[in-house]
């Protein structure tokens, strides 16, 4: 499933046109690797997202084609939650954005 479609799907993100936006510009990294809104998620993946001061490590769990919305968080498990010192907070690689 392609990432920006497992983010609408989880709900993680609203809608998918801003999930490829905060890929596009480099928000999002899969297994410590800047991800692309097309890159392939499967279960076991681990995904670090940054929502402005806010970064959030969540391991994909299952995917779903039309989950409901109750179903929607069992998709994912958060591992980690934690607030960025600013906009150049460092990533999993060390580089800021």
């Amino acid at each position: 499933m392609r990432l920006d479609k497992f983010l609408k799907l989880s709900r993680l993100i609203k809608r998918r046109t801003l999930a490829k936006e905060v890929a596009d510009q480099g928000r999002i990294w899969l297994n410590g690797k800047k991800a692309k809104a097309s890159s392939e998620v499967k279960a076991g993946d681990e995904l670090t997202i940054r929502f402005g001061e806010r970064i959030l490590t969540v391991r994909i769990d299952k995917l779903e084609e039309n989950p409901k919305k109750q179903e929607a968080s069992q998709m994912y498990t958060v591992l980690k939650e934690e607030r960025a010192e600013g906009e150049d907070a460092p990533f999993p690689d060390g580089t800021s954005h």
